[in-house]
This record gives structure tokens, C-alpha cells and sequence, in this order.
């Protein structure tokens, strides 16, 4: 169980932006500013109350999360356009969409003429995806064999694993010499600032997918410990937006995003150049 309060994430965001002011980016004028609204959050009777969330496990959380996962905004997705460009490039074969959800990446690689098994740990997202094979199975455990395939996929789902190092090897396991490794996360930056899955329990309380910050270094540690060599690391940034403004930050089921409409000026400096994905293509050794 968690405690998530508005107030804490607020003045969080007003830190990080007050930490970027102490080392340049602004001036006397914006910390004043940034102190100022500090004290106005503390004072707003409206932001006082916190909220207990569950932590649930990926496939509990994602098996609540099925039937709507593909409807409605999801930044997150934003990663397709790059993972297509880089899928463009590698010739059509054998392909593992690993922890596939409901097959949303696993269109991109039939699309480029791949025979596809798609594979995730939760049955009800599963049952959305269409490929050549689908089994429900662990990411340490894949179904296939030693060597079989000439590209292994894996998008938004390594942030829910406590440890790179054997999900890596997995995948290097199931790659082919020359094999491809192609992998989109949420950017641990912006998991510390709470880009993590919402979703409600059976009894309607709130609850957010268990998800770990994994620092650019992990990976990189992990892909050479399994054979795998960086061919390129995307870090792109996310599309300007203006932060909604909803009166009282709204209800928990829209924290964060609905939060940040009350410090915009904190926001935008906090932000500033902190990227929303972390994209890899990696080969195997010939």
C-alpha cells in the first residue's frame, strides 16, 4: 500500500523546478514566485487529503485494465512511430512480441510481412491480440526456442519487472544470431514523476500497477551482461502540451495529470527537456 497525496506531488513538482532555477535556468523573480505558491498549496483547505492506493502485480492490474487499454489517451503510445521506423529497416522473419498487451505493436510487425507469437502474462489482454501464435507466459520464461527468432519486441512492459538482468538474457536466449532487440518504456524520468498505470480494484478502491525505475544504466548493464550490443537509444521528448486545469486537482483516477494544471509556470520549468520514452534497438552477435 501506498499514500499518494496532492500536496506531495505539488511541491514536488515546484522542487524539481526550483532545484533548476539553483543551478541557472531562473531568476530571483521565479523563485519567488515558485515560494509564493508553496505557501498558497499549504494553505488551500481543497488539497489536504491524501489517498491510500494498492500496488497490485502486473497481471492483476493489466487483467483490470484490458477491456479498456486501448481506448481513450495514452501518452505512452507515442512510441509506435519510432518503433515503426526502426521495424522498417529489419527484413521480414520470425518475431516475438513479448508482453504484447493487446497487440498494438504486434500489428506493426505483421503489417511488415513478420510470422508473429505474441506472448503477455495476463489472458484478458491477450485475448485482443492477433498473430500467428499467442500463449500466455512469464517474460522470464519465454515459450520458444533456443535461437529461434530473428526479432524479439517488447514495448511498455520491462518498468513492471524487478530486475533487467534475466528478462534481457531471456530475450537474448530466444534471439537468433544477428537477432534484433527492439524496446519502448515509459522514461524513468517520467516514472518518478508518475507516469505509472491506474486502475481500480474489485471494490472500486484505488490501485496502480507495481513499476520500478530503471535507470538507463540498468539497461545498458543488462544488454551486455546477455550478448547484446546498442545499435541506438531514442529518448524522445513529449509533444508541448497545455496542463489541464481541473478545479481542486479532480478525483485520484486523473492524478497526476490532472494536478498539474494548478502550478503550470512550476510544471513547465520542471519538465523542461525530460524525455517520455526510452526506445533501444540492440543486436545479438553474429
Amino acid at each position: 500500500m501506498s499514500y499518494e497525496h496532492p500536496l506531495a506531488y505539488l511541491v514536488g513538482i515546484e522542487g524539481a523546478a526550483l532545484l533548476r532555477a539553483f543551478t541557472g535556468e531562473h531568476d530571483r523573480e521565479f523563485v519567488e514566485a515558485r515560494l509564493a505558491e508553496i505557501r498558497a498549496l499549504l494553505a488551500d483547505e481543497g488539497l489536504a487529503k491524501g489517498v491510500e492506493v494498492a500496488q497490485l502485480a502486473p497481471r492483476d492490474g493489466y487483467a483490470r485494465w484490458a477491456a479498456a487499454y486501448d481506448s481513450g489517451e495514452n501518452a505512452a503510445f507515442a512510441d509506435e512511430p519510432h518503433v515503426a521506423a526502426i521495424l522498417d529497416a529489419i527484413p521480414p522473419g520470425r518475431a516475438l512480441d513479448a508482453a504484447c498487451g493487446t497487440g498494438r505493436l504486434t500489428r506493426l510487425l505483421v503489417e511488415r510481412g513478420h510470422r508473429v507469437v505474441a506472448v503477455d502474462g495476463s489472458p484478458e489482454m491477450l485475448s485482443h491480440a492477433e498473430a500467428d501464435s499467442t500463449f500466455v507466459a512469464d517474460l522470464h520464461e519465454l515459450p520458444v526456442d533456443d535461437g529461434s527468432q530473428d526479432v524479439v519486441l517488447c514495448g511498455l512492459a520491462l518498468p513492471h519487472v524487478p530486475d533487467l538482468m534475466p528478462v534481457v538474457a531471456e530475450f537474448a536466449r530466444v534471439l537468433a544470431p544477428g537477432g534484433h532487440l527492439v524496446l519502448s518504456d515509459v522514461h524513468p524520468e517520467q516514472v518518478q514523476r508518475g507516469s505509472i498505470p491506474s486502475v481500480r480494484t474489485d471494490g472500486g478502491d484505488p490501485a496502480r500497477v507495481r513499476t520500478r525505475q530503471h535507470r538507463v544504466g540498468d539497461y545498458l548493464r543488462a544488454f551486455f551482461a546477455a550478448g547484446l550490443a546498442p545499435v541506438s537509444c531514442q529518448e524522445p521528448r513529449p509533444a508541448p502540451a497545455e496542463p489541464r486545469y481541473v478545479p481542486g486537482g479532480g478525483p485520484w483516477d486523473l492524478w497526476p495529470w490532472s494536478l498539474n494544471g494548478l502550478v503550470p509556470d512550476a510544471l513547465a520549468a520542471a519538465a523542461k527537456d525530460v524525455p517520455s520514452l526510452l526506445i533501444w534497438h540492440c543486436r545479438k552477435a553474429g
